[in-house]
C-alpha cells in the first residue's frame, strides 16, 4: 500500500496574507500558480472575478498555498507535490479553539530567538507551557488568531 498524499488546508479571513505570513513562519514558499492561471484565463476556464493580484503577480481570489521549498513541484501550475498548507477565504470568522495546530520546532536552544521572529511577523504570545521533563514551549497565534506551539 502507498502513503496518502494530503495537504492541510486553513480557513481565513485573508487567505494571501495569511500565506505570506506562514510562508515567512516556517520558511516555506508561497506557490506562484501565475501560470496555471494565465492558461485558465486565455481558455476561458476561469472568470477574471476569480483572480487578483498579489506581490506583483495574478492569484486566485481567496486561496493561497505555501510549500516546503526542496520538495517537488509540478512546473506547470505551481503546485507542490510534499508538504503543503492551502489557506481558503471562508465568510465566518474563527470563533473558539482550534482543534487542530501546528507545532513548531526550532532549532536546539533557538525556541526564544524563533519566538520573536514570529512576533516580529505578527505573531502573538498566548502563554508558556513548562511541564519539566516532558516539555517547554509557547502557546502562540497566528495574525487570524490560530494557535500553535513553539517547542
Amino acid at each position: 500500500m502507498t502513503a496518502l498524499h494530503w495537504k492541510l488546508v486553513i480557513d481565513t479571513q485573508d487567505a494571501l496574507s495569511l500565506a505570506d505570513f506562514w510562508a515567512a513562519a516556517l520558511e516555506y514558499e508561497v506557490e506562484d500558480n501565475s501560470d496555471l492561471i494565465a492558461g485558465l484565463l486565455a481558455t476561458g476556464r476561469l472568470p477574471e472575478a476569480a483572480v487578483t493580484e498579489h506581490d506583483g503577480r495574478r492569484v486566485f481570489r481567496g486561496f493561497a498555498a505555501i510549500r516546503h521549498p526542496q520538495d517537488p513541484h509540478e512546473k506547470a501550475t505551481g503546485i507542490g507535490q510534499g508538504r503543503r498548507i492551502l489557506f481558503q477565504d471562508v465568510p465566518e470568522a474563527k470563533t473558539v479553539k482550534n482543534r487542530l495546530h501546528l507545532d513548531v520546532h526550532a532549532e536546539p536552544g533557538g525556541r526564544d530567538a524563533l519566538v520573536a521572529r514570529l512576533e516580529s511577523l505578527g505573531a502573538d504570545r498566548l502563554r508558556e507551557v513548562d511541564q519539566g521533563p516532558a516539555g517547554h514551549w509557547w502557546i502562540m497565534r497566528d495574525p487570524e488568531g490560530n494557535e500553535f506551539c513553539v517547542a
